[in-house]
């Protein structure tokens, strides 16, 4: 059974989603009851900073990241990347969701990559970590990461569904990769060889919720039926942990250790900020 005492981090979720935001109370509850300790709440666009800024004020168990993601690149301000840079210094977080994608439509390759490359510059600037989205670009990133400084905080590469052949250049560059429930699709074989050969202490776990939903034999929490789909929960994340250090073959306790370390280690300083003791 999973239960609370795991000590789970969601490496990747979007809280301030208008699909989660009704539930909120309930998700943060029952994601507690199934292990889930830590919640890595992602920006996408200057729109949503100041709700993933507030959520983290409101909930001491949420990590803010703050990124421009690579479908959200219009409309920006002709300042977003000050902005950017006055969210993340002042509040403790890292640059995320950032990213290449050739997935959807219109592509944009000049204005993504130059946004990319200027978010990369903002974490080696500030010493932060970095949440990279990537979707049918696998070699494009390399050749970017590659042609670009090192990340002094490191770089999670987010819901992770590239091929074998990517995993060891990006371990080469420093990257954890974080693997979601959809990992655990009975018909996607490649993905599990993939999960399977990623280095234990580089393997980092999420819901990305209010997407990537498990299957139905991961999902343990359901959420109102007045939402307008069936949406993916942080709670879900137990269950999804039990069905990959089954594809590991490891005990779960083992492995949910394993990613609780790996989580302390790559959030570094914005975990151990949750961690401290707190003062009257």
């Amino acid at each position: 059974m999973v239960t609370g005492a795991l000590n789970l981090t969601d490496s990747h979720v979007h809280l301030q989603s208008s699909e989660l935001r009704p539930f909120l109370d309930e998700v943060l509850t029952r994601a507690a009851q199934s292990g889930v300790r830590y919640f890595v709440c992602n920006g996408t666009s200057e729109r949503d900073w100041p709700d993933v800024d507030r959520l983290a004020a409101e909930h001491p168990q949420i990590v803010p990241f703050f990124g421009v993601h690579p479908w959200y690149l219009s409309p920006r301000s002709a300042n977003w990347l000050h902005v950017l840079e006055l969210r993340v210094k002042e509040t403790k977080s890292g640059v995320g969701e950032i990213g290449l994608d050739r997935y959807r439509e219109p592509v944009n390759e000049g204005e993504q990559e130059e946004v990319f490359r200027a978010q990369l510059a903002l974490a080696r600037k500030l010493h932060v970590p970095v949440s990279v989205h990537c979707l049918r670009a696998w070699n494009w990133l390399l050749e970017v990461l590659k042609s670009e400084p090192p990340l002094p905080c490191g770089l999670l590469i987010h819901a992770f569904g590239g091929s074998c052949e990517v995993i060891k250049p990006l371990l080469d560059l420093g990257a954890y990769l974080s693997f979601a429930g959809n990992t655990l699709s009975a018909n996607r074989l490649r993905a599990h060889e993939a999960f399977r050969r990623v280095p234990l202490d580089r393997v980092l776990i999420e819901t990305d919720a209010p997407d990537l939903l498990p299957p139905p034999e991961f999902r343990s929490h359901k959420l109102a039926p007045e939402a307008k789909r069936e949406i993916n929960s942080p709670a879900n994340l137990g269950a999804i942990a039990a069905g990959l250090a089954a594809l590991r073959g490891l005990p779960l306790d083992n492995f949910c250790a394993i990613i609780w370390e790996n989580s302390k280690r790559f959030f570094g300083p914005l975990i151990a900020e949750k961690e401290k003791p707190q003062t009257a």
